[in-house]
């Protein structure tokens, strides 16, 4: 396929089996083919290709591999980071389940994905949710320098900055990523998507549980702030720029600075989709605004 035709190209977009370990198999088996096809298209990622990709047994292999080499530096080596990857995955299933159910968010919410494998090189949101999940397990095994390191190296490397005890769900897509900030009693569920420049924060030096409670299914909007322990309930939609200091109703719409409830906080309008997975930024805008430009 010529260049530009391939550019231009949207073909449809592949729907794995329901069963985990076959759903890991193939996710894999599609990103070689994937690879195979772009190394044949574009010979001066061949290398490249063959290299992060081609010349490994497995996706957890594939990703200890470019993981170890986007984070290492000239005293933390690449061949270190891969041996911690790679150990990691291998020894804890919910990580590779988590890293393959977070390919498939990022294929299936951004138009932008044009393949699992362009979000396995190039989606630095993704790899640093990725690197997080092992800085995490290392947090709960008392490695915590260790995991304060690696944090460090994924906030240099991705600007995404997020406490290796944060607790993160699957299915995650971090869009853009850019300034993603997460705190340290963080808990974000499953199949959430955040864009760029969100704070999942504090509200000063005060020690304890102190960070938001995000729930399955929430979508977060660019720049958007979250602050204290405060709870977004499941299915909720927090729009772009918000500054949130209280809870969220499941399944309700959160805009402003201050934010405020679509529909008032006495009877909120509920949505049915899950704004996660829709990714529907602005349906609201009808109800909450008669600014018009």
């Amino acid at each position: 396929m010529p260049a530009g035709e391939y550019r231009n190209a949207t073909p449809a977009t592949p729907h794995p089996p329901t069963d985990t370990a076959e759903e890991s198999t193939w996710l894999w088996t599609q990103i070689k083919a994937e690879a195979r096809r772009d190394a044949e298209a574009e010979p001066a990622l061949a290398s490249y290709l063959y290299s992060t990709i081609l010349s490994h047994s497995s996706l957890e292999r594939s990703l200890s591999f470019h993981l170890g080499n986007k984070l290492c530096s000239s005293t933390l080596l690449s061949t270190l980071l891969y041996d911690l990857f790679l150990n990691t995955f291998s020894n804890e299933p919910e990580l590779r389940a988590a890293a393959s159910a977070d390919l498939l968010a990022a294929r299936y919410r951004d138009p932008a994905c044009v393949s699992f494998s362009h979000c396995l090189l190039n989606y630095k949101g993704f790899l640093a949710c990725q690197a997080h999940r092992v800085a995490h397990k290392l947090w709960t095994q008392s490695r915590r320098p260790l995991a304060l390191a690696l944090q460090s190296r994924i906030s240099d490397v991705f600007a995404v900055d997020i406490h290796p005890a944060a607790k993160i769900g699957k299915g995650i897509l971090f869009d853009h990523a850019t300034g993603v900030v997460v705190g340290e009693t963080a808990v974000i569920g499953n199949n959430v998507s955040i864009l760029h420049h969100v704070t999942l924060g504090g509200t000063g030096k005060i020690g304890g549980d102190r960070h938001p409670k995000i729930g399955d299914g929430v979508l977060i909007g660019a720049g958007a702030t979250i602050l204290g322990n405060v709870r977004i309930g499941e299915g909720a939609k927090i729009g772009a720029g918000s500054v949130v200091l209280i809870d969220v109703p499941p399944r309700t719409t959160a805009v402003g600075n201050p934010a405020r409830l679509v529909g008032g906080k006495e009877q909120p309008t509920k949505h049915e989709e899950c704004p996660g997975e829709s990714m529907d930024h602005t349906s609201f805008i009808s109800e909450w605004s008669d600014y018009i430009i």
